[in-house]
């Protein structure tokens, strides 16, 4: 398995282990890891801390040329707040663990020449798969269904 993607996996993880939602995520600029999170919308009682949103904000201030030759890792597909912050900031590349238990903005990304591979990776679905099920009213509430 890829080493970046196993980092974000490990933030799942974390997550989990700290009460929250099992998604997390790692900035990559030359082949280093310069940024990981993990949702903590539970863990920080913030609205916006999603895992994508923690690994940009824990690679702290960067330049333009940093985020354009950067790669974000994410076992889950990203929402419409997490795909607008890799536009905004012009990652041209995103992994993606799984998109089967959430479907973000991929379209999105990709008609904005974003570059989308999904790795359908077993263990990002059943973090999610087992999150889902026992804790239906959190990930609603993330999800805002």
């Amino acid at each position: 398995m890829d080493k970046f993607l196993e980092a974000a996996i490990e933030e799942a993880k974390k997550g989990l282990s700290e009460g929250g939602i099992p998604i997390g995520s790692v900035l990559v600029y030359e082949g280093k890891i310069i940024g990981k999170g993990h949702n903590r919308r539970v863990q920080k009682g913030s609205a916006i801390l999603h895992g994508e949103m923690d690994a940009i904000e824990n690679a702290g201030r960067q330049s333009a040329k940093v985020y354009q030759n950067s790669i974000l890792y994410t076992t889950l597909s990203p929402c419409p707040m997490c795909s607008g912050t890799i536009l905004l900031y012009g990652i041209p590349k995103v992994v993606i663990g799984e998109n089967q238990t959430f479907m973000g903005e991929e379209e999105l990304l990709k008609s904005r020449g974003v570059e989308v591979t999904v790795s359908n990776n077993e263990t990002c679905k059943e973090l999610m798969t087992t999150f889902i099920a026992s804790n239906s009213a959190l990930w609603n509430e993330d999800i805002g269904e």
